[in-house]
């Protein structure tokens, strides 16, 4: 293994046997290795193939022509080619860009792409099981039912992802296989039903028909970015079904990026009576099996749409012709581990470098989205009515402090009101609360200890219907203890503030006979759990729906009237510099659930600062003059979108190792016109997951290149084993 001076994929490149040939592997190395083309072989760039990597083999891509200076005989050979499709040019250009972008090492970028070992292997003949026609008659457990209810709605299924997608042991499916109730089948390769784009959408509005009329056409080839904007209800997913229809009729494959792919029913059941097929997922709720077949197929180009989570845009499209982002705003898609990268703004640069469309889609664009608007980088298309001419819902503000509760209670005497008025109505309500589990806080009533993690600077969350204190940020579980750690005593701990479960109890304390159900991230146990949760609002089996932010966006339920928010202050501070703005957008999503058919819908937001522009803003319905505001505030500040900011975040499980680093990082910060360095300081998460954090922030003028920057930074500090150095280019978490 010899490195390799090609650092860009070039394209179309064919080697020779003997030929010297770049390697690039998934792994964390600083580029391509160069290999030998063995006697008797040809390769071709982007090939996947097997290579020698010190005494265990590996799978690496061709990346070029090799160009390194070692020696002829310390190469070693390329051991074989694998058999599957190879990397396309454009995927290949897109791992170095991003790789470039985010200072993130090639070879951690390709292992995204990479992500499915099992994909490259020889495709074993697999196992399933399907119905038994003429079956015998079993006595039928609801466990039972469930796995029939599967293979009643789709084809054979392994019996690991039947079991799964089922909510059941493996023991339920070997018990209906040996009583002749299911009965086993070998599957080839699967061939997915094509969506028909022939197929007649529903009738659009005039607005809705002109702005899919131009999706259609920027569809029809090359390079555009159109941000399609529109309140909540007003159709904006079957207006850019329009522009995947114009994509599929050009024989393009098709990608639709979403935030929370388990809460997706609706659009999935959407999708079919538009399309008559489902499209192919991709997230990692997937068995191993359905990801395995999911990427083939999508290398092989029989998967035309594939809607999945941010990893989804790293998947072989060999003639992706279509990139949708629905909502573009989303905090998610921004991944924080690993290669540290936005996907919206990576949706972006692949549609670039594949010289195709891209959609952008949300009733709250980012304000970096607005400004590329403003600026006439992006194209803006916009529905400002509802579906059917459904008016928005009204939005009132309770203030907190002239109206609170009683001791004891979260939800204020005007919320009281309303929601017993709509349950007398035979209506829907939804009480939100971004903060899972009962209580975020729990200390002792004899010393005050308050319990917190072991690994991290946080306190733990008690998740009082699981029993247990769960930290939210390294998943580190415990027992509520018997006795106070600090100071022994037996006196029952202190539950401090509310997350949805406790707002739950309350519910249920006032309302004994309201059929309700807690929607959070921690309750809804993957996409089956999510889509049986959409049924029972939709068939009214609910009432009450006491959730966090995985209900907040993309559902439509014609008989939720009213919104209660438990704490709209809740996201305001920290010191964040987006908080106004997600504040903002997470509450105007969730207050477009309300009304949204022919019952008028109603919003009351639970604030202590009735005041703030957040507050203003959502009462008053002028988002304009809240983006004009929040802009104005981030231009004075020289803050995104203008102005740059880096940072560098420094861990290890030594403090002081942690320390040194993070002070020889300080001392070796760059200075240069436009740039100022912030830091090194503690972390607000000082601890996490084991290690000492440590951030130094990097803040520029917009016209300031950082990554040059941050490069000859980095390399002017020796960096111990033990300490990991991370850069978050475009920072969303400041934590």
């Amino acid at each position: 293994m010899v490195p390799s001076r090609t650092s860009s994929s070039g394209g179309g490149g064919r080697h020779r046997p003997g030929a010297r040939v770049a390697v690039l592997l998934p792994v964390p190395l600083a580029g391509p290795y160069d290999y030998r083309v063995a006697d008797g072989n040809a390769l071709a760039d982007g090939d996947f193939v097997h290579v020698p990597l010190g005494r265990r083999p590996a799978i690496g891509v061709v990346w070029g022509a090799g160009g390194g200076e070692a020696a002829e005989d310390r190469l070693k050979d390329v051991a074989g080619t694998v058999d599957v499709p190879s990397l396309p040019e454009v995927s290949r250009r897109f791992v170095d860009w991003v790789a470039g972008y985010t200072l993130h090492a090639p070879g951690a970028v390709l292992r995204m792409v990479m992500s499915v070992p099992d994909a490259l292997r020889p495709e074993r003949p697999m196992t399933a099981y399907a119905l038994t026609a003429d079956a015998p008659e079993v006595r039928m457990t609801a466990a039972r039912r469930r796995v029939l209810d599967v293979l009643a709605d789709g084809p054979p299924r392994p019996a690991a992802e039947l079991a799964r997608e089922a909510a059941v042991g493996p023991s339920v499916v070997r018990g209906l296989t040996d009583a002749g109730v299911l009965h086993p089948v070998t599957l080839g390769p699967e061939v997915p039903v094509a969506p028909d784009w022939r197929r007649p959408g529903p009738a659009l509005s005039p607005a809705q028909a002109g702005a899919a009329a131009d999706l259609r056409r920027a569809a029809g080839g090359g390079f555009s970015v159109t941000v399609l904007d529109g309140v909540p209800g007003s159709g904006k997913t079957e207006v850019y079904f329009e522009a995947v229809a114009e994509a599929l009729r050009h024989g393009r494959q098709v990608l639709v990026l979403v935030p929370e792919i388990a809460l997706t029913a609706q659009w999935l059941d959407r999708f079919r009576r538009r399309f008559g097929a489902a499209p192919a997922l991709w997230h990692s709720d997937l068995t191993a099996a359905r990801r395995r077949r999911t990427w083939r197929a999508v290398a092989e180009g029989r998967a035309a749409v594939v809607v999945g989570a941010r990893s989804a845009l790293f998947l072989p499209f060999p003639d992706l012709g279509l990139v949708v982002v629905d909502e573009e705003h989303d905090a998610s898609f921004k991944q924080e581990d690993g290669v540290v990268y936005n996907a919206r703004d990576m949706a972006v640069v692949r549609a670039r470098l594949g010289d195709i469309p891209a959609v952008l889609v949300s009733a709250t664009p980012s304000l970096e989205t607005v400004a590329n608007a403003d600026a006439g980088r992006y194209r803006r298309l916009h529905l400002p009515d509802r579906h059917a001419r459904a008016p928005l819902p009204a939005v009132a503000a309770i203030d907190m402090r002239a109206d609170g509760p009683p001791p004891g209670r979260w939800i204020s005497p005007a919320l009281h009101e309303a929601l017993a008025a709509t349950l007398d109505a035979g209506e829907q309500a939804m009480l939100f609360l971004n903060r899972r589990g009962y209580a975020p806080l729990t200390l002792c009533r004899a010393c005050g200890h308050r319990l917190q993690c072991p690994q991290c600077t946080a306190w733990l969350v008690e998740h009082r219907v699981a029993g247990r204190l769960l930290c939210h940020h390294c998943g580190y579980a415990a027992p509520l203890p018997a006795a106070c750690p600090a100071c022994t005593a037996e006196t029952p701990f202190a539950a401090c503030g509310p997350g949805v479960e406790r707002v739950a109890e309350e519910v249920a304390a006032l309302w004994p006979g309201a059929r309700q159900a807690v929607a959070a991230s921690d309750t809804l146990n993957g996409p089956r759990a999510a889509e049986d949760l959409v049924r029972r609002i939709e068939d009214h089996d609910l009432d009450v729906i006491v959730g966090t932010q995985v209900v907040a966006k993309g559902h439509h339920f014609p008989m939720l009237t009213l919104v209660g928010v438990v704490d709209a202050d809740l996201g305001l501070g920290g010191g964040d510099l987006r908080a106004a703005e997600r504040t903002y957008q997470l509450l105007y999503q969730v207050a477009g659930r309300a009304g949204r058919a022919e019952r008028p819908g109603r919003v009351l937001l639970q604030t202590y600062m009735p005041e703030d522009k957040v507050m203003q803003a959502l009462v008053s319905g002028d988002r304009a003059r809240f983006l004009a505001a929040e802009a104005d505030d981030r231009r004075r500040a020289g803050m995104p979108p203008f102005g740059r900011l880096a940072s560098l975040i420094v861990s290890s499980p030594d403090e002081g190792a942690a320390d040194a680093v993070a002070r020889d990082l300080g001392r070796a910060a760059p200075r240069a016109n436009g740039v100022q360095v912030l830091g090194p300081a503690a972390a607000p998460l000082s601890r996490l997951r084991g290690r000492y954090r440590r951030r130094l922030l990097l803040k520029a003028r917009r016209d300031v290149a950082v990554q040059p920057l941050l490069r000859a930074w980095i390399d002017a500090v020796a960096v111990p084993r033990r300490v990991r150095v991370q850069v978050d280019v475009d920072p969303y978490s400041f934590l």
